[in-house]
């Protein structure tokens, strides 16, 4: 199964640029690696069996050139975290405490907390985007819900008067 790269481009590329910024953290470099992954399937000549085989592929793709470009000699200056929230929209501040919270994690339980939460992929589907385990997502689910539960629970403690 072929689709065309555009109506491709135009379904996934907020959710490619999405799960590449969870990786290297900078704008720039998510962006690029979501045109990387699209541009790969556009010259790639596999056959795929679903447009959910090619979803995955395409999230793959985008996170492994996200890493990637963390060790690119020609790494762009990241943009501070802050700066980049800035650009952001939420609804609530609750919403930016909890993604700054997010970003604050270590990748491995960052990247499967915004492929579960963010993007709605079950743990099977992360399990095959991630290349790991079904036991080793949920582990790591666990472990990324703890660090925020407590993460967030310090910084209300602190808000208390």
């Amino acid at each position: 199964m072929r689709m065309e790269t555009q109506v491709l481009a135009e379904a996934y590329r907020d959710r490619l640029y999405a799960a590449a910024f969870q990786v290297c953290k900078n704008p720039a470099d998510a962006e690029d690696a979501a045109q990387e992954a699209l541009l790969r399937y556009h010259v790639s000549t596999k056959e795929f069996e679903s447009e959910d085989h090619i979803r995955f592929w395409l999230l793959r793709v985008a996170i492994n050139c996200a890493k990637n470009a963390g060790s690119s000699f020609w790494r762009r200056k990241t943009v501070p975290l802050e700066d980049y929230m800035d650009t952001l929209e939420f609804p609530t501040g609750e919403s930016r405490e909890l993604f700054a919270a997010v970003m604050a994690l270590p990748e491995k339980y960052r990247l499967v907390i915004h492929l579960h939460y963010y993007e709605d992929e079950s743990v099977a589907q992360i399990a095959r985007v991630l290349n790991l385990t079904e036991s080793n997502v949920k582990v790591r689910l666990s472990r990324g819900r703890g660090m925020l539960r407590e993460k967030l629970q310090e910084e209300w403690d602190n808000d208390e008067p």
